[in-house]
């Protein structure tokens, strides 16, 4: 299959990597297997959206739900997640990625905290394809955190209640700077984007596809990108055919 080309591809995907878990159980094998797996599918799909001329990717690699799981799974996923900074860095750098996190910061574990922020350091002035990492992430949470802080600004007198406009808390969202994803896919055949980018997902696109994440290769991922360029995006209005005649 081919790549996309020129205006039918999408500033932003984001994705939601689902099915690790799954398909390691259909290979008889632990889920942590299923983990390193999907890793490997990060690295292909990350070189493939670069490639392709994506904008933005978003991946969503830990929720803040995610903490309930087995301890030896959260670690193991973190572990991942360090191997994926200290391992690929440098190459993602060198291929003009930059790296944006989202996601709550506080109280961070270990060494998790530093080596987000030098992975976003050290690519800051890329120009590339920006990946954006949705760590710790929960899309209610950054709600009531971008709410809060409004909330302390009115009640310091330094904004008025009917000043708050959707661009507002635009800025005040851990995607600030970051456009709005057009196209967002959830692998494994699930179809609900569980507490990911609800506001964001506005006017985006879904596509529900049933391979796992671990299968999920380049030519799954431009299929996905040839399905949404087949679509027509209304932003609730009407489409031109319709409006031709109306």
């Amino acid at each position: 299959m081919s790549e996309p080309q020129g205006s039918s591809i999408p500033r932003h995907v984001a994705i939601i990597m689902d099915g690790n878990g799954r398909w390691a159980k259909s290979h008889g094998l632990p889920r942590t297997a299923g983990h390193r797996k999907g890793m490997e599918t990060v690295r292909e799909i990350v070189r493939a959206a670069s490639d392709i001329g994506v904008g933005y990717l978003t991946l969503f690699a830990f929720s803040s739900e995610n903490w309930r799981r087995p301890e030896t799974e959260v670690t193991d996923l973190l572990g991942l997640l360090k191997l994926f900074i200290r391992r690929d860095l440098a190459e993602l750098h060198r291929d003009n990625v930059r790296i944006r996190v989202i996601g709550d910061r506080r109280n961070l574990r270990g060494d998790i905290l530093p080596l987000l922020l030098e992975a976003e350091e050290t690519t800051r002035d890329n120009t590339g394809l920006t990946l954006v990492i949705a760590f710790n992430y929960g899309a209610r949470d950054e709600l009531v955190r971008a709410v809060t802080s409004l909330a302390g600004e009115v009640a310091a007198g330094r904004l008025k209640p009917d000043e708050i406009t959707s661009e507002l808390i635009d800025s005040r969202l851990d995607t600030v700077g970051i456009p709005d994803p057009d196209l967002i896919i959830r692998t494994s055949g699930e179809e609900r984007l569980s507490n990911f980018l609800l506001w964001q997902a506005a006017y985006s696109e879904l596509m529900f596809v049933p391979d796992y994440w671990p299968d999920f290769d380049k030519a799954l991922f431009c299929a996905a990108l040839d399905r949404f360029a087949a679509r027509e995006r209304r932003f609730g209005g009407l489409s031109a055919q319709a409006a031709v005649g109306s």
